[in-house]
């Protein structure tokens, strides 16, 4: 039997879950009482009482929710959290956690389908490319290394990681300015400090770009201000915008969306595996906290991808359009892009109800006219291959 702390029984303890967070019904009905609800029925009235909150970004966890409450722990199944005031929960002795990590090979996913489409749409030899990642945590330094593997030229800002590490491996902001041909934002939404990221895309910004880059935001909507960004590409300071996450979502600003390049509703970290991960890192935290023996818990269930394995005939074709074929085979963006488009005002219910996307290694290549160096950065890029 685990240790369970004095002040704590199996039969009081309450934990709220957004009923939107997969794979994890089932996991606390046998140690504690659980209520599912949507994150907009998140009240004070329903947090009261309770332990934990399992949550999503769309729950605001500040004073106004959770003052007078018995909450004692906050887990949400998001990288960001900036949806929980983190000052507030430490004076109140609430402990709090995200996943950190858990959907970045999604958004590796993301970026490698956007490149693709692009350089389709562009006619571009994405070998000839510099790109900039701005933000080299869990999700920038897999983009970088999938950006590698295309051959591109990679810039690579994050001011915290240069500090402590040297800037050997960094280039500045300005630099990523001066020479990408795409800038891609990978930062924590900051709103103040010396690493602040409240609106790093405002006007100054687009003034000073030299070569008109394409800007992917993947991050936070508030790391782009929207007035200027729609600016910007109406000055041709940028050749082109794609915009996962927006200002004021899910009340998006549609003029900028017809603007974009690609647009998609907030889905960039949305693989099932991702899920699954920020589900697991969100159940074991709780265990770990209140001592449930479920610190090794894993979800089940998750759905198989539509032709896991497929054969791929290389005849004719390129590196380049060889590894988009793949790449597009399990995830193509257009597809999220036309949908939005389609239904611009069924934001959360796009997000809600998105569709099933399994990471590269749920798929498996039966390779056909595909030479060896192609199928080696296929392998690395995580997929499987037969002979």
């Amino acid at each position: 039997m685990p240790y369970v702390p004095m002040w704590f029984n199996y039969k009081t303890m309450k934990i709220i879950i957004d009923d939107k967070i997969p794979y994890i019904s089932g996991a606390f009905e046998g140690v504690a009482e659980v209520v599912y609800l949507p994150g907009s029925k998140t009240t004070p009235e329903v947090v009261k009482d309770a332990d934990a909150i399992v949550t999503r970004t769309r729950t605001i966890c500040n004073e106004k929710l959770l003052a007078g409450s018995s909450v004692k722990f906050i887990a949400t199944a998001t990288i960001g959290y900036d949806h929980i005031d983190t000052d507030y929960c430490d004076a109140a002795g609430i402990r709090w956690t995200n996943a950190p990590g858990c959907n970045s090979k999604s958004v590796e996913q993301y970026i490698a389908s956007t490149l693709m489409v692009l350089a389709e749409q562009k006619n571009l030899d994405i070998k000839d490319l510099c790109i900039g990642v701005v933000g080299v945590g869990n999700v920038g330094s897999k983009v970088t290394r999938i950006c590698d593997l295309f051959g591109m030229k990679v810039l690579l800002n994050d001011p915290p990681r240069e500090r402590a590490e040297g800037s050997s491996a960094f280039s500045s902001l300005k630099q990523v300015m001066d020479e990408a041909d795409i800038i891609t934002l990978h930062v924590p939404l900051n709103l103040k400090g010396e690493d602040a990221t409240f609106h790093l895309g405002d006007e100054a910004f687009f003034a000073d770009l030299k070569r008109k880059p394409i800007l992917i935001n993947s991050c936070r909507g508030e790391v782009v201000d929207t007035i200027s960004v729609k600016a910007a590409l109406n000055n041709g300071q940028i050749s082109g915008f794609v915009c996962d996450c927006w200002e004021n979502e899910p009340d998006i600003d549609l003029e900028l969306l017809a603007m974009t390049e690609i647009a998609t509703p907030h889905i960039a970290g949305y693989s099932k595996d991702g899920k699954a991960t920020g589900t697991q890192m969100s159940v074991q935290s709780i265990s770990q906290f209140f001592h449930l023996g479920l610190d090794n818990w894993q979800p089940s269930g998750v759905e198989l991808p539509a032709n896991p394995v497929f054969e791929l005939d290389g005849a004719g074709l390129n590196e380049q359009k060889v590894i988009a074929k793949v790449i597009l085979h399990t995830y193509d963006i257009r597809n999220d892009d036309q949908d939005f488009r389609k239904n611009t005002a069924q934001f959360e219910q796009l997000r809600g109800d998105y569709p099933v996307r399994r990471e590269f290694p749920a798929f498996t290549i039966v390779p056909k006219n595909i030479g060896e160096e192609t199928l080696e950065v296929l392998r690395k890029l995580g997929f499987r291959s037969l002979p």
